[in-house]
């Protein structure tokens, strides 16, 4: 069998030493490096690869969909492991499957689009994911005209909401991998490090090489070849980090022998952990038995270390609600990591996606067989595992205490709308419809601001500082509202008078077919006034908000 990304061989000695724990105390290492943009960060993985029938990208095709990528994803063509939340995508595509538990179609995004990646990227502005590795495979495939435009997207992406973003080529099943990488950089993708938002680490653009040393038939070059690769890139100037196997440090098991001057050329390591492990007792001995001995390995040759963390996969049901994830956290931190990838952002083909994912059965297709975050019969957001890598992130940079305990909740805080009913003010309204409003807890009535004066703001008074993690907001769900994208900011305040951005302006679709309602999360932090500023509104020339509701 192959090692790919979904896939990862076993040692005979790591599969016979499961649950062998003998957990040591807290370490710290001392960085080769200082704090830059993987130093230090959380980084997630991004595949932007998702594309459909009619979406206007070069693949022309239901992309990483379905099996057959010709026809409309559907039970019988299905090869994703769990559902997206679709509430906040403004333009979706209809597929063959029921509609969802809800009533609602089921319908997909697609990675072309700029909204959908621009989505992705204000979630991770909003939960701490401070880098993106954009995938990158053999560009030279009918897929390449669409990976180059995905490169420029999340460029754009970044860029608009203050996140770094690298390119981490996947070597997988590409044949002439040592002269057509070195050609795709030169020619194209090097020319990416001229934006403010990539990455860099020690003043030199980061690149990854994901598939050096893997014993298997998908990576077929001797030690030789890749050194030459991972030399060539530094000699560019790139700061140069390895997607390697979990074994490296051994060089047996998944790990060809023979690649320890491959391993030890790279600036950071980063083993690969998608399939090693799927409970807290395999990750408690990986910890013991690979990454402190990692970790102390790369302390001793002056080389960053940047071990995965994974969700699981959801179909597998391997979350635990979290506590499998939160466990990974604590024991990279404690073992002194440089800094954490998370194994993905947005990957539904393995079901180990932390982008936010449906709920419950009223959020998947019905009949699908597709299981939700709820799998192991506890409630958990949308979002859930968005904000649990915030605060692993949190306490990768200290900003809270090291602690087994996970302290993210599976659900966003109570069910009291904090606004409704609290005083608010605003720029202006238009005849009847006045701020108050959007807090009487009717649908049907609404604030509109002035016409044609952008922009216009809303804003609400608590009472009191209190914690708030999201906000919902909606128009009326009357038929005669049809879909429109609002741009909209909230910021917040503790006496009314100086605010602070807590979300960047960004484009929120409400769409009938989702009851005209949005959710947008908040940094954590307590305030007593919010404030919705809005400067665009495709349906209409005012602001209008029927619902603004505060949850903490």
């Amino acid at each position: 069998m192959a090692i790919s990304r979904r896939t990862f061989i076993g040692s005979a000695a790591v599969a016979s030493a499961w649950g062998a724990l003998s957990l040591a105390g807290a370490r710290t290492a001392a960085a080769a490096s200082p704090p830059g943009d993987v130093v230090g960060k959380i980084t997630v993985g991004y595949q932007g690869w998702f594309a459909c029938a009619g979406d206007g990208a070069p693949i022309n095709g239901w992309w990483h969909w379905s099996q057959d990528w010709s026809r409309t994803p559907s039970p019988a063509n299905n090869v994703i492991k769990a559902w997206p939340d679709m509430r906040e995508y403004t333009r979706t595509y209809p597929t063959a499957y029921a509609n969802l538990g809800n009533g609602q179609p089921a319908t997909l995004f697609s990675s072309y689009d700029q909204q959908t990646v621009d989505t992705h990227f204000r979630w991770m502005q909003q939960n701490g994911c401070d880098t993106a590795a954009l995938q990158r495979f053999n560009p030279n495939s009918s897929e390449g005209p669409t990976r180059d435009a995905m490169a420029a997207k999340v460029r754009s992406a970044a860029e608009a909401h203050g996140r770094k973003f690298y390119i981490m080529y996947d070597a997988t099943g590409w044949a002439n991998m040592q002269s057509e990488m070195k050609a795709d950089w030169t020619a194209k993708m090097s020319a990416h490090t001229a934006s403010p938002a990539y990455a860099r680490q020690n003043g030199k653009p980061v690149v990854c090489i994901w598939g050096f040393g893997y014993n298997d038939g998908n990576h077929p070059w001797d030690a030789n070849t890749c050194l030459d690769v991972v030399n060539w890139f530094k000699g560019q100037g790139c700061y140069v980090i390895g997607g390697v196997p979990r074994e490296w440090r051994t060089s047996d098991g998944g790990s060809r022998p023979g690649f320890g001057d491959v391993y030890r050329a790279f600036n950071m390591i980063s083993p690969w952990m998608v399939g090693a492990i799927g409970t807290a007792a395999d990750s408690d001995w990986m910890y013991q038995n690979l990454t402190v001995p990692d970790q102390a390995d790369c302390t001793a040759h002056g080389i960053d270390y940047q071990p995965c963390v994974l969700p699981g996969d959801v179909s597998g049901r391997q979350r635990a609600h979290g506590d499998f994830m939160w466990g990974q956290f604590y024991n990279m931190v404690r073992a002194g990591a440089q800094g954490i990838y998370i194994s993905m952002f947005d990957e539904y083909g393995e079901g180990n996606q932390i982008a936010k994912t449906a709920e419950n059965a009223s959020m998947t297709p019905a009949g699908s067989g597709l299981l939700a975050l709820d799998e192991d019969g506890t409630a958990c957001s949308s979002d859930y595992y968005l904000r649990l890598t915030a605060d692993g992130g949190r306490m990768l940079k200290g900003e809270i205490p090291l602690t087994p305990a996970r302290p993210t909740p599976p659900t966003i805080g109570g069910s009291t709308d904090l606004a409704r009913g609290r005083a608010t003010t605003e720029s202006s309204h238009t005849q009847n419809y006045a701020s108050g409003n959007a807090v009487d807890g009717s649908a049907a009535s609404y604030w509109e601001s002035a016409n044609n004066a952008f922009p216009q703001w809303l804003q609400v008074d608590l009472g009191a500082a209190t914690a708030v993690t999201r906000i919902v907001l909606a128009v009326p769900p009357s038929s005669a509202w049809a879909t429109r994208t609002q741009t909209l900011a909230v910021s917040g305040s503790s006496d009314g008078t100086t605010f602070d951005t807590l979300v960047p302006a960004s484009g929120y679709a409400f769409d009938p077919a989702r009851g005209n309602s949005i959710t947008i999360t908040l940094p954590r932090g307590t305030r007593r006034f919010l404030r919705l500023t809005c400067t665009g509104n495709t349906g209409w020339p005012a602001a209008q908000i029927a619902r603004f509701e505060v949850y903490s």
